[in-house]
């Protein structure tokens, strides 16, 4: 075994994983800036580093792994970044899609997807469909997301379905609110990784995330690989959750 493969084998025999890792992958931006690039070089250079986490999580048995890849908010970016941004998530999801298929990854994706350029969306729909029979690993794509306005389209479900006399709004509870966001059928992130250094949570997935616990790293997202991940597991392994309760 290689050092890596040692390492995966003991976080594997330590247990206490999580079930659902969510990341936000920032810093391609400065990474590039830092080698006197321009942005998209960033970019493209964290590609790899998608690669390697879908990996590693794969490997450790993890259940589900959720990507920010691009936010509503990002819209706002220059145009020529954001037409960039399409095309490399466009070649990505072509070029990774056999890939995807023999690690057993299963693709979806959350958020405005009518919002993505034609040619993304119909690559997204032909990645979703080649690895939808698969069931190692379940990846989550958010793209054009934002958290608040995944709450407020659960809210106008909601509402339509309390019309139509479906629900009783006072029949309502968290556990019904939830299956109206974009992704009932999976579990709250146990933990939620963010690279870059930045102490904030974007907007990102933020009633899923209420008792998930925090890592953010210095490291850049392009240099963001597999030990990183592994050490972000290790952690999280370390902590002991609470949910609000005191342990005996």
């Amino acid at each position: 075994m290689t050092p890596l493969e040692d390492r995966a084998h003991a976080i594997r025999a330590q247990g206490n994983l999580p079930r659902h890792v969510a990341v936000i992958m920032d810093g391609n931006g400065r990474w590039a800036e830092r080698r006197g690039q321009p942005r998209i070089f960033g970019h493209r250079a964290g590609m790899k580093s998608v690669r390697a986490v879908i990996e590693a999580a794969g490997d450790l048995g993890i259940e589900a792994l959720t990507l920010y890849a691009f936010s509503k908010e990002n819209w706002r970016r220059p145009a020529p970044e954001v037409q960039a941004l399409m095309g490399l998530l466009r070649r990505y999801m072509k070029s990774e899609r056999e890939e995807l298929v023999q690690r057993g990854a299963r693709v979806e994706a959350i958020g405005d997807l009518d919002q993505l350029e034609p040619s993304a969306r119909e690559e997204l729909d032909r990645l979703i469909e080649a690895t939808s029979g698969c069931e190692r690993l379940r990846v989550t794509l958010a793209l054009s997301y934002g958290g608040r306005a995944e709450i407020v389209a659960a809210a106008r479900r909601i509402a339509r379905a309390a019309v139509a006399g479906e629900l009783d709004p006072d029949a309502l509870d968290e556990a019904g609110f939830a299956r109206f966001l974009y992704s009932p059928h999976l579990p709250d992130p146990d933990l939620l990784v963010r690279t870059s250094g930045e102490m904030r949570i974007s907007n990102f997935l933020l009633w899923q995330i209420a008792y998930a616990e925090l890592y953010v790293t210095e490291t850049l997202w392009p240099d963001f690989d597999r030990a990183a991940f592994f050490e972000a597991i290790e952690d999280y392994q370390s902590r002991e959750r609470r949910f609000g309760k005191v342990m005996a």
